[in-house]
């Protein structure tokens, strides 16, 4: 089979794995940089061109940046329109990148979250406040990622400054209830082809509610509950991911379900795998 590896970095440690997964299984790989892809869109001939060559595989594995995601999920759908297989489709990327979209879809779902409130006007905060049970309240950019934009609001007055604060800049944001119950801490489970493959529990460091490894929390391996792992399941099938990086809280109603869904979460593979015991070969069910 050919496949195409959407990566803007073919030299990245997870885009390498993928790509030697997939050359283990007898594949022929190409990592092909989507930004430089350049559409041909045309009645019932659509087409996908690479520095001047047709793109042409059998499927695609997307690794589409936040920062790109409407370029990105555009060139997915090219490739769709082309009969090409792609691991995750393109309206399933863009959902993932809505936070407030994802929660949505999620709560038709029944799957646990915690309570959420989203409004337009600073004048609705006493509003927002009462929605979640009141403060500390977590307030979200709906646009952040690795945990920037996230605020701990324990107090009421906090919360006021710093929903106005965002809301003055014209920034969309969530009120989210705090799971005091998480003590800073959340789990990443690696969901693929409708199965936990792996699973880890991030601890933020001391005096931080925020659990990213980007802002200094470590890892470890973790063996999820049977809720945990139905939850997990069940977030990423309600979003239409194949391949999803799903961040659950562990909380005294059960597990809940973080504001967004990862649509490619090769990035956590060289967390996962360093963290099995004895090493995981994790890239390889990507690729099957």
């Amino acid at each position: 089979m050919k496949l195409a590896i959407l990566s803007r970095n073919s030299g990245l440690y997870s885009t390498q794995r993928l790509r030697e997964a997939a050359l283990g299984r007898g594949h022929e790989v190409a990592i092909v940089d989507y930004l430089r892809c350049y559409m041909e869109i045309s009645a019932r001939k659509p087409k996908i061109l690479f520095r001047g060559e047709e793109v042409r595989p059998d499927a695609v594995v997307p690794r589409i940046g936040a920062t790109y995601t409407f370029y990105g999920a555009a060139v997915v759908l090219q490739f769709e329109m082309a009969g090409v297989f792609t691991l995750n489709d393109s309206q399933a990327i863009s959902r993932s990148r809505d936070k407030l979209r994802s929660l949505q879809l999620l709560s038709r779902a029944g799957v646990g979250l915690p309570t959420t409130s989203f409004a337009h006007s600073t004048q609705d905060i006493d509003g927002l406040l009462e929605v979640v049970g009141g403060p500390p309240v977590v307030v979200k950019l709906l646009e952040g990622t690795q945990g920037l934009g996230v605020v701990l609001a324990e107090t009421r007055k906090a919360a006021d400054s710093v929903i106005s604060a965002f809301r003055q800049l014209d920034a969309n944001i969530l009120v989210q209830e705090y799971i005091k119950e998480a003590r800073g801490a959340d789990i990443r489970a690696l969901v693929v082809g409708g199965k936990v493959v792996a699973a880890m529990k991030r601890q933020g460091p001391p005096g931080e509610f925020r659990s990213n490894l980007h802002r200094g929390g470590h890892a470890e391996s973790i063996k999820l509950s049977p809720a945990e792992r139905s939850t997990a399941v069940r977030a990423a099938r309600t979003m239409g991911l194949n391949v999803a990086g799903v961040d659950l809280l562990q909380s005294d109603a059960g597990p809940m379900v973080l504001a967004s869904i990862k649509h490619g979460d090769t990035a956590r593979l060289v967390r996962f795998q360093s963290l099995a015991s004895p090493p995981r070969a994790l890239a390889g069910p990507w690729t099957d």
